[in-house]
């Protein structure tokens, strides 16, 4: 459905206050039209007509008016955090407009957590009950290692350098229970599958992946790193925060056994909330060592002094689930759902392109791989004081995110090729005027 979906989706732009009314109506004559008799094509000398793809298969600007912040900003910051739509904000006023007049709704709050873990399941072609909840993919790992007895058996842990650093933290903590681990090289941006030949061995108990590197976007291939991972005796835990949303995930054709991912980056959600896959045959003999009363087959029978485990993916569940985060998380993935991530996909895909060969024409320098079959979402580029970098472009409306070196561009699906060509002015002319 385009422009449309779950229940929040079907709410117009009328039903916003009349300010940001305004301003949606504003962003969507400006989104396309004005920057269009604005601005050329992404890459200089190189006429519309000749792209292979004009418009993404479903209605840009329909989707771009539910995002008031396009009526005054280019959003090309997507692998730090997603701008808010109609659709999300609908949603987190439900649960105030709950809390406010009903005072307390447990029933529908949890029903609300399921049914966004569902959206999730749905996304990554998994079932609900393989699906658990936490606050963060921090947690959602630490949970993961926990389970893992490095006592006995194998003790190795197989880690990319590419990892944000969050997971190389996890891992390196445990440590102090026997774990052992090894550091898969990145260079020049990217990661060679060979390299992991030399490492798993009949001593590896687990790897972890990113799906996609946060610096610069190169995107790993899991499907086949699955399949030496298992050859090997070991697991697989995969990192899909920089892909989910952006890039199709079937976690049964991968064949992964953990997939991780959360919902303020390509997901159109906002933090504090992200789910964990974890494959059927797994569960069983999986109990956590990070765990909490979500974590029980019954948590509502409340018995402090008996240790029992769901059946399901949420016995990796801990606390009190975050509510009003499930809220958002569930309106966002609506969205990814309702339009299609192959969609999604064959647009970034261009608008990828758009990037660097335009980044090139305007002697920028790319970091990492030029394939836009090996990427994720989004592009980087070298710079001198890459924070500096963001303020100049921020100031002059366009939205960037400063990873160390470089200067990242992530666009989604309701960008167009005028953003693309703006943000990259914006880029050349703040490291030219530097």
């Amino acid at each position: 459905m385009d422009g449309g979906g779950n229940g929040w989706a079907t709410r117009e732009p009328k039903d916003l206050p009349k300010k940001r009314r305004g301003a949606a109506r504003t962003g969507a004559a400006r989104g396309l039209g004005f920057w269009a008799r604005r601005h050329p094509p992404a890459t200089p000398g190189v006429p519309v007509e000749s792209c292979p793809m004009l418009r993404p298969d479903y209605d840009l600007d329909a989707w771009r008016r539910r995002i008031p912040l396009l009526a005054t900003t280019i959003p090309m910051n997507n692998c730090s955090q997603a701008p808010q739509s109609d659709i999300t904000r609908a949603a987190a006023e439900q649960y105030l407009d709950s809390w406010n007049t009903i005072g307390m709704d447990w029933d529908s709050w949890m029903n609300e957590v399921r049914l966004a873990k569902a959206e999730f399941a749905s996304l990554i072609n998994a079932s609900v009950d393989e699906i658990a909840v936490f606050s963060s993919v921090s947690e959602a790992t630490s949970a993961v290692a926990s389970t893992i007895d490095f006592a006995v058996g194998r003790r190795k842990v197989v880690v990319t350098e590419a990892e944000f650093p969050t997971i190389g933290h996890v891992w390196l903590a445990q440590e102090r229970r026997g774990a052992c681990v090894t550091w898969v090289p990145v260079r020049d941006g990217t990661i060679d599958i060979a390299s992991y030949d030399s490492i798993l061995d009949d001593r590896t108990a687990i790897v972890s992946a990113c799906h996609g590197y946060f610096v610069n976007g190169f995107m790993q291939d899991v499907g086949t790193l699955a399949r030496r991972a298992h050859d090997a005796g070991a697991l697989l835990y995969v990192d899909a925060y920089q892909t989910a949303g952006s890039v199709p995930i079937d976690v049964r054709a991968l064949d992964v056994d953990f997939l991780a991912a959360g919902t303020l980056k390509f997901l159109m959600g906002i933090p504090g909330i992200a789910f964990l896959y974890v494959r059927r045959e797994l569960i069983e003999r999986m109990e956590p060592l990070v765990t909490g009363w979500f974590g029980r087959a019954d948590p509502f029978a409340f018995r402090v002094n008996h240790l029992d485990w769901s059946a399901t993916a949420s016995r990796f569940d801990s606390g009190t689930p975050p509510v009003i985060n499930a809220y958002v998380a569930r309106a966002g993935l609506g969205i990814i759902n309702d339009i299609g991530a192959s969609k999604i996909r064959a647009w970034l895909e261009v608008l990828a392109r758009e990037l660097i060969d335009g980044g090139r024409a305007r002697g920028l320098r790319l970091h990492g791989s030029d394939d836009v079959s090996r990427r994720t979402a989004t592009t980087a580029f070298i710079v001198d004081d890459s924070h500096a970098v963001e303020a100049a472009m921020r100031a002059r409306g366009v939205l960037p995110t400063a990873r160390g070196p470089v200067i990242r561009l992530a666009p989604h699906f309701y960008n167009s090729r005028e953003d693309i060509g703006v943000a990259l002015d914006t880029l050349a002319a703040v490291i030219n005027r530097a």
